[in-house]
């Protein structure tokens, strides 16, 4: 396929005759309406898995498609980064949405989507219990929240990467202001609430995947901006977090973190898996400057103790990537897991 925004001829008549086959149409209509895998094909349009994965190869050889792993699935996804892409939702919005095997089809991932996002539902209310008792100890998540918004900027990015994305939150609260949106985490559990919370809140724009925070699968300098948000205090190495984040940004882009500011809560880390009890200003500004980023600003967003002394001071610090710089060489992970947010 070509590159171009424009397809080259022969790549307009392969993509045609690719799409031009009832299964393989019937599986871009429904990946026009959100990353699906090869079971879930197999359960929507009743044929077996190595037929599927046949129509599914065609399509992504005509640049119609993409696939990524996640873990030990692979999800396919209508092409963002080929012109092919535009071709197929151009291709599917000219078809009848009622007739009958294509209304079936819709149901019946409409049906898989709702089974995933009830199961996803509950993992999060058995959890939400503990996330809630943290949220207590610091300001309010709006004022969070608001003051990330104040510090990242209006944007627009063109690529926006949130690391350890745990519910996707973030990705959602800037939605409006990038054009692609890429989520990672190690949980694939927190994952799967992630998909099914961005789908039903209509963020089309923004996918998520399973990635480690030491060894990002994103080439070099492809980030517009990148957002840790309650990360660094689960990583046993936060320094090494930051300099693979700076690795992926663009010259220019920026790096958010938002963590706590130093505490004395020991039963963060015995009960809830803090490796870290918060950072200094100095700390993290050093963490950056080594990562080759330029520290911009950095904001203290302290609650109200009301007589009490388990408080927590959330921190927001903004860094970017220098207009030239040398490039930065990609680390290694390390052999112990890491350990993302769930936010």
């Amino acid at each position: 396929m070509s590159s171009s925004e424009e397809m080259r001829t022969a790549d307009l008549v392969a993509a045609l005759k690719a799409a031009a086959e009832p299964t393989r149409l019937r599986i871009l209509l429904l990946l026009a309406g959100g990353e699906l895998n090869v079971k879930d094909l197999t359960l929507i349009l009743g044929q077996s898995q190595p037929r599927i994965s046949r129509h599914l190869k065609l399509l992504c050889e005509a640049g119609l498609i993409e696939r990524f792993r996640d873990g030990s699935w692979v999800y396919f996804h209508i092409s963002d980064r080929q012109p092919g892409g535009r071709l197929a939702l151009r291709l599917v919005a000219d078809v009848d949405p009622l007739e009958a095997s294509v209304r079936r089809d819709r149901e019946r991932a409409e049906t898989l989507k709702r089974e995933r996002e009830s199961a996803a539902q509950t993992f999060f209310e058995e959890h939400a219990a503990d996330w809630d008792r943290i949220r207590t100890l610091h300001v309010a998540e709006k004022d969070v929240e608001a003051a990330m918004r104040r510090a990242l900027g209006d944007g627009p990015f063109d690529f926006f990467v949130d690391l350890g994305t745990g519910t996707g939150r973030t990705l959602e609260l800037f939605a409006d202001r990038f054009e692609r949106g890429l989520g990672l985490d190690v949980n694939q559990t927190m994952l799967t609430y992630a998909r099914s919370n961005l789908n039903a809140k209509g963020c089309s724009k923004a996918q998520v995947r399973h990635g480690d925070l030491y060894s990002l699968s994103l080439a070099d300098a492809q980030a517009d901006a990148v957002v840790m948000h309650q990360v660094l205090h689960f990583l046993s190495d936060p320094a090494l977090a930051i300099r693979e984040a700076a690795r992926v940004l663009s010259p220019g882009g920026k790096l958010l973190i938002v963590d706590f500011a130093p505490h004395e809560l020991e039963f963060l880390r015995t009960r809830e898996a803090h490796e870290r009890l918060g950072f200094t200003h100095a700390q993290v500004a050093g963490w950056l400057k080594d990562a080759g980023l330029v520290p911009k600003s950095v904001e203290d967003l302290t609650p109200k103790a009301d007589g009490r002394d388990d408080m927590l001071t959330v921190t927001v610090w903004l860094a970017e990537s220098p207009v030239a710089q040398m490039p930065i060489t990609k680390i290694s992970a390390p052999v112990e897991d890491v350990r993302e947010g769930a936010r």
